[in-house]
């Protein structure tokens, strides 16, 4: 019996950590350029002292992020920058570490800092700040023009340039504040490429689908539910088993 339950338990206790992960992507389906995570399980031998080959157990993990596109959305607005291709932009995480999103509802704060999502966006001297109360427009390349208040369009003035990034084959990992990094044992800050290009007036969207999201959770908890009466069914066994034992 103890074999159906190390399968069974181990198995609804997964779920519901695979619960956790499909409930995050459906709770950002409406997020600008969030990226799902992706989920899977595997068996797995219980290791220990005693050899119990027979033995296993199940095991979740995310192995990574869906990096598949967005759909596009188009808003007009001068600040919304949608990521072309594989590029991403650079920010400042809490820790001050640079770090990448493809969220590109932009806003400005009361200070003139550009900022991501409450981060601030890096260019290619750091943070990115614009004169307050500046009409301001991006460019393909991510050059940021500023017109001051009350100047003409002749006025206009380069303040900076979004740091944009592509990065290739190396990939990027999602950290636990729903950032991305560098992948390797020890990430560091990515090069800028030149040739990235974004557009702007347009957003790109969450890559989560709400429908399939909702059948993975609907299947995801039947699981979870044939696995605990697994173990209900094991358990009833196991009572049966003893009074048979203890009437011989």
């Amino acid at each position: 019996m103890d074999r159906i339950l190390y399968t069974a338990m181990s198995g609804a206790r997964q779920s519901m950590e695979q619960q956790s992960v499909v409930s995050h992507n459906l709770a950002n389906a409406s997020t600008t350029g969030f990226r799902a995570q992706l989920h899977a399980m595997r068996a797995v031998p219980v290791q220990g002292e005693a050899a119990l080959p027979t033995r296993v157990s199940v095991a979740a993990s995310t192995p990574g992020a869906d990096f598949s596109p967005g759909p596009l959305q188009t808003t007009g607005r001068p600040l919304d920058v949608a990521l072309q291709g594989e590029a991403w932009l650079a920010v400042q995480a809490s820790d001050g570490t640079e770090a990448y999103t493809r969220r590109g509802d932009l806003q400005v704060d009361g200070d003139g800092l550009l900022r991501s999502a409450g981060r601030p966006v890096i260019g290619q001297g750091g943070p990115i700040q614009v004169p307050l109360g500046a009409e301001v427009s991006i460019g393909s390349d991510g050059t940021l023009s500023a017109i001051a208040p009350g100047q003409g369009p002749e006025a206009m003035a380069a303040v900076g340039r979004l740091k944009l990034v592509t990065p290739g084959e190396a990939g990027l990992v999602r950290g636990e504040d729903g950032l991305f990094r560098a992948g390797g044992a020890a990430p560091a800050a990515l090069p800028a490429d030149e040739d990235a290009r974004l557009a702007s007036g347009t957003l790109e969207g969450s890559n989560v689908s709400a429908v399939e999201t909702m059948v993975a959770m609907i299947d995801v908890a039947r699981r979870y539910e044939m696995q605990t009466k697994v173990m209900s069914t094991a358990d009833e066994n196991a009572q049966r088993a003893n009074r048979l034992l203890s009437m011989s």
